[in-house]
């Protein structure tokens, strides 16, 4: 078996598509003595803020001298990020062995009707807990595919949870209404576990109190429990914050991610760390938190790919993400002319989004579609009068060719169609 036929392999149960519950996952950790059992886990739900979470955690735990395995989904550079240990990806040979491992449960499955089509997704997932629990990482950091209670990844009995954000995304599978949707992110609570949560709507975080009282597990809140107050910087692509906690503070924290949901996510990541090496008797020095905090990166998150001209990625995916991508242009910005490159997939609320980003002065639009299943068909939107882009390779060219000092080009939209693009300009092109 090759590297393209395991990836083949994976791939072709795209076609059944997302099918909450545990059901499958849990037929086929059962197969394998379930390795996920056996391992320390921390599991993170959430609308947006989980990879970029996830990725401040690792740093920080990595610097407290831990073995960090770490699950997320989507990928922006290679499919084998989606597991990594200690932000290095899983090598091809090492996926080609697990996909050999996987394939013949798999096939035995799909001759059953009720454990019939497992998805690409529940297949991973396990793969990455064999993977974690083979390598034998001291932690691995799960993050939520969709929702919580029904996702594949909520099979974990972890030592830590967190929920980072909630809003309107997937509504669909989830809800139309945020008390909804907090129920679902609610589902990885466990009993007893401790969670930490981050900046959340009233109407959602009543949701997530009633179920975290229920179950006693005690809850570390964003500007209650701990604090984060940004500071203004001169000179510095990024942010410099305060953290502080009752026993606690750091002064001048800095990210080389901006955006003030940036300094939510490190001052939550902070918070799990602490009270992970707390459980596990360790420690981390102040400066290592410096350090790991500041040397933290995850792609297409406000993530620079030429400065001249200034080219920005943002994967705002969603109407949620991208409110805060419009306040942060809005207070880093407000003096640039902004070219924004725009593609979603059909199941979003493209119309909400354009909308806030038509707010942002000194801004064009521009949409486009790209290679991806359930990709928007801009031809709707040319009808209504916005300039649409038929091939945002070659447009790309141009306007970059054209554009002055005093202007932006943002790439925005969906996750995908932002790795796509930053793929492209990577490579030279």
């Amino acid at each position: 078996m090759t590297f393209e036929d395991a990836l083949a392999f994976i791939h072709g149960r795209l076609k059944f598509g997302s099918r909450p519950g545990l059901i499958r996952i849990e037929a086929i950790l059962d197969k394998v003595n379930h390795p996920e059992r056996k391992l320390s886990i921390i599991h993170i739900a959430g609308t947006n803020g989980k990879g970029s979470t996830v990725a401040f955690l690792r740093s920080l735990l990595m610097a407290a001298g831990l073995k960090v395995g770490s699950f997320t989904s989507p990928y922006i550079e290679s499919f084998n990020e989606r597991m990594s240990i200690d932000g290095v990806p899983i090598s091809d040979e090492k996926l080609v062995k697990y996909v050999k491992k996987y394939q013949p449960l798999v096939k035995e499955m799909d001759k059953n009707d009720e454990l019939a089509g497992i998805t690409e997704f529940e297949l991973i997932t396990a793969m990455a807990f064999s993977y974690f629990y083979n390598e034998k990482v001291d932690v691995a950091i799960i993050e939520v595919g969709l929702g919580g209670l029904y996702d594949s990844t909520n099979v974990v009995e972890p030592s830590l949870t967190g929920i980072t954000t909630i809003g309107y995304d997937h509504q669909d599978l989830l809800g139309e209404s945020l008390p909804e949707i907090a129920q679902q992110k609610a589902g990885i609570i466990k009993d007893g576990i401790p969670l930490v949560t981050g900046n959340l709507t009233e109407k959602a975080l009543a949701v997530i109190k009633e179920v975290a009282d229920e179950k006693k597990a005690t809850m570390y809140r964003y500007d209650v429990n701990y604090h984060a107050h940004s500071l203004s910087q001169k000179n510095f692509w990024g942010e410099v914050f305060d953290y502080q906690t009752s026993n606690e503070k750091f002064e001048g924290l800095k990210i080389s991610m901006l955006g003030t949901h940036q300094v939510e996510n490190a001052a939550m990541a902070l918070k799990l760390a602490q009270i992970y090496l707390s459980m596990k008797r360790k420690s981390l020095t102040k400066a290592k938190v410096y350090q790991a905090l500041e040397n933290t990166f995850w792609p297409a998150r406000m993530e620079v790919l030429s400065k001249q001209p200034l080219i920005i990625l943002d994967g705002a995916h969603n109407d949620h993400a991208m409110q805060r991508l419009v306040e942060n242009l809005k207070n880093k910005f407000a003096d640039k002319k902004i070219y924004a490159l725009f593609a979603a997939l059909q199941t979003k609320d493209v119309k909400t989004m354009l909308w806030r980003i038509k707010n942002l002065p000194n801004t064009k639009i521009y949409l486009t579609s790209f290679d991806y299943p359930k990709a928007l068909d801009i031809s709707d939107f040319s009808k209504e009068g916005l300039k649409t882009v038929p091939s945002w390779s070659e447009w790309l060219k141009e306007i970059s060719l054209k554009m002055g000092k005093d202007e932006i080009l943002l790439i925005t939209g969906s996750l995908y169609f932002v790795s796509q693009v930053r793929r492209f300009i990577k490579n030279g092109k």
